[in-house]
């Protein structure tokens, strides 16, 4: 069995060893027949197509059964991205038969590549789940993370995933989208996250890749100094509640703090003692 990518776009990119694995397959099977016959009829080719999305993955063994030499194509780029195409990899597996998978077309790589942020690493999401609490599990690690991230999103969730973007990790955060690869209308805006939100408020059309600069060092030393707590308050407001130097460095210890725990502690203690006249027996 054969995965072979078809163009995102231009159909210039189909590779000429992804034409002759489709010459010479039995079969070809993909998630839309009309756009697979599509691209044969531009090849000059003709051969049975077979259905094969995440609707109709249950008759993927059958399929491999019959057709020794099948060819999967998905609608755009590379099978098993963002498709069923890994399900008939692991029923392949699962049924000992051979898998080749051809280099070719994706939408994500040069996405990243065009967004001028670093490409050393990265982080490939996929699409985000639409709501709920896995959605923003997924927006609060993209915040968190320091590799570059890269998502998919559909023209009509484009402005709200931004704007959720925007808010989980901060409106400046650096990002870029492009729109269209390779194709007649294709284009890649870039800017911050709030910028974006903005130039896409009203619904695009195309098919979209996100991607997001992970958080500096800079950063995220800064959103840690934001949520620390003020620890000679905390401190204060302990001593003045009653509580000695070894019970107040218990408490700051707890919350967090650990070096100076009881440096903090006995500082508030002696403060209060001197505000009241008392020692600490």
């Amino acid at each position: 069995m054969w995965l072979v990518p078809t163009p995102i776009g231009n159909l210039g990119d189909l590779t000429y060893r992804a034409a002759e694995v489709l010459r010479t397959a039995d079969a070809v099977a993909c998630e839309d027949t009309r756009r697979t016959a599509a691209l044969l009829t531009h090849l000059g080719l003709s051969r049975p197509l077979k259905r094969l999305d995440a609707h109709t993955m249950g008759r993927a063994p059958a399929l491999l059964a019959e057709w020794p030499r099948l060819a999967y194509v998905s609608d755009a780029g590379t099978p098993g991205i963002s498709d069923p195409g890994a399900e008939l990899v692991q029923a392949a597996l699962a049924a000992d038969i051979p898998v080749e998978v051809l280099p070719g077309a994706t939408a994500f790589v040069p996405a990243l590549v065009l967004s001028g942020l670093p490409t050393a690493r990265f982080t490939f999401e996929g699409f985000l789940p639409r709501s709920g609490r896995e959605r923003r599990a997924r927006l609060e690690a993209i915040a968190a993370r320091e590799e570059t991230t890269l998502l998919y999103e559909s023209p009509h969730r484009l402005a709200a995933t931004l704007q959720d973007l925007a808010q989980s990790c901060g409106a400046e955060r650096a990002a870029s989208v492009s729109r269209e690869l390779s194709k007649r209308f294709e284009e890649t805006r870039r800017g911050s996250l709030a910028e974006l939100a903005a130039s896409f408020a009203a619904e695009a059309r195309g098919e979209f890749v996100v991607v997001v600069a992970g958080v500096s060092a800079h950063q995220r030393a800064a959103a840690q100094a934001e949520q620390a707590p003020d620890w000679t308050a905390l401190a204060a407001e302990l001593a003045q509640q009653g509580l000695g130097a070894r019970d107040i460095r218990d408490t700051l210890a707890e919350r967090g703090l650990r070096k100076k725990a009881y440096a903090y502690a006995l500082a508030a203690s002696e403060s209060a003692q001197a505000g009241t006249g008392q020692t600490e027996g």
